[in-house]
């Protein structure tokens, strides 16, 4: 399989890995990106009392098994879940 080299692909690439394994119980989407940031909504009938922030912390595990590093900045739950800002550390 091939690595992929550019922030977005890297950033997609941990998206897809994401939902092939957490969804439909939590699924992430890329909303946006800048050279400094992005920011991922995860929706999903997830419990949002038992674990609810532990897919964040996921996410960043999948996008550090592909090369990138991320820090979670932002955190604003929505009715469907939450939109979490990640600041990139590498």
């Amino acid at each position: 399989m091939e690595k992929p080299n550019s922030t977005k692909e890297k950033i997609e690439k941990a998206v897809k890995e994401f939902n092939k394994f957490r969804s439909p119980e939590a699924v992430a989407q890329l909303l946006s990106l800048n050279d400094e940031s992005f920011r991922i909504e995860f929706t999903g009938p997830f419990c949002l009392a038992c674990g609810f922030y532990d897919y964040f912390d996921d996410f960043k595990i999948f996008l550090e098994e592909i090369g990138s590093k991320a820090d979670i900045s932002q955190i604003k739950e929505t009715k469907n879940g939450a939109i979490v800002t990640f600041n990139m550390t590498n």
